[in-house]
This record gives structure tokens, sequence and C-alpha cells, in this order.
């Protein structure tokens, strides 16, 4: 994409004191769809962004300013009511709704409990341009998240890896990657990028990986 995330995360920090973003998101501004300039009714969509687990909505936040259409999703009310009110503070357009993912059926494609619940809700298949996951691991979720990528789509996800435990949390398993687990859970999709290791002060794996284009046959 076109414009200069860190300075428009440095913006926001001074505005409103917005925590900066994973150093993933940044590294990868580059993989990220362009978004149009301001211009007439006929001008393109802005590309959809999906922030999954967004707590305060950093990156939520971030996105929207780069200009983004961003759904931010997370289970915690409080954190949902915190980040629409920062929104409106910055004069942001974003939704910001509450959805449980791990109280819904990923089989059936009824995910989720909230206000987003159901088989068209925050996950609807071949939706987003963009999907961001940082620090949020539910396993039976990753077939929904490739679903839910349009084509050509880019899934950003970093989150902790066993390391993490020596030093601190999280130190459930259920929430710790093995080593080179990353990459198969986000499998079929093309892993153009990735890194293991100690990051932003966490020991964490993260894959930006791309959804096919499908030509017509």
């Amino acid at each position: 994409m076109s414009c200069d995330l860190g300075r428009l995360a440095r913006q926001l920090e001074e505005r409103a004191g917005v925590p900066g973003p994973s150093s993933w998101l940044l590294e990868n501004a580059d993989l990220l769809p362009d978004v149009p300039s301001a211009g007439p009714p006929a001008a393109a969509a802005r590309p959809r962004a999906l922030d999954v687990a967004c707590g305060s909505g950093r990156h939520a936040l971030l996105l929207a300013a780069a200009g983004f259409e961003v759904l931010a999703i997370d289970r915690d009310a409080a954190a949902v009511e915190g980040l629409r009110h920062a929104a409106r503070t910055l004069g942001l357009k974003l939704r910001a709704e509450v959805c449980d993912l791990e109280a819904g059926d990923v089989a059936t494609g009824d995910l989720g409990r909230g206000s987003m619940a159901g088989p068209r809700g925050a996950l609807a298949p071949s939706t987003y341009d963009l999907i961001v996951v940082v620090h949020y691991l539910h396993r039976p979720l990753f077939p929904a998240l490739v679903r839910a990528l349009a084509q050509g789509g880019l899934l950003l996800y970093e989150t902790f890896t066993v390391d993490q435990v020596a030093f601190g949390h999280p130190k459930n398993p259920a929430f710790l990657l093995q080593h080179g687990e990353l990459p198969r859970l986000v499998a079929p999709l093309e892993v153009v990028r990735g890194r293991e290791g100690e990051f932003d002060g966490r020991r964490v794996a993260s894959v930006a990986a791309r959804a096919p284009i499908r030509t017509p046959t």
C-alpha cells in the first residue's frame, strides 16, 4: 500500500495514546492492498479488513486511519465499547462488534456468539482483503479464516510459541504454537513471509499468507 503506516501509527499515539502496532504489520505494509484516493462515488471501493480478537483496537484504528473499511471483533464487550469511543474521538470510521468466535460451530459455519454470530456474520466467506490476528489462538478457527479471505486476500497472523512460557503468559498449551506449526495451520494459503523467534519482547511465530486468485477455466 502507498501510505506510511509507521507515520500514521505515530500520529495516533501522539493524538490519543493509541499503542503502537505489531512490528509484523508494519514490516508487511508493502503487501497490503492499495487504498483508493478520495474520488467520485464510482471510484473503487475501499479494501475490507477484519481485526480478530481486536482488544483495545490498536490495529483496527490504524487500518481505519489508512483508509480500510474495518470490522473489529472481540469477545470483551468493554474493550469493544472502548474501541468505538476511541474511533469517535479520532473521527475514524470503523465497525466494532462483540463476537465470541469460540462459542460457535466452525464446521457448519455458525460462528460465534454475539452481535456478529451466524453464517453471514464476521467470517462470511470470500469477504476480506485483509485479516489481522495478533496474540490470539483458537486452532479450530483457521478453516473459517481461510474461507473468509477474498481472492488474493492477505492473512497476517502472529501469536505466541511454546518458548513464551519461560518468560511469562500465556502458559496454557492451547494458546501456544509449536515450532513450525503456524504455516501448517494456514494451509492451503500461500505463505509469502514468515518469522519465528523473539520480536517486540515476546516469543512469537508470524506469517503473511495469501489466498489464491482463481482464474476462469
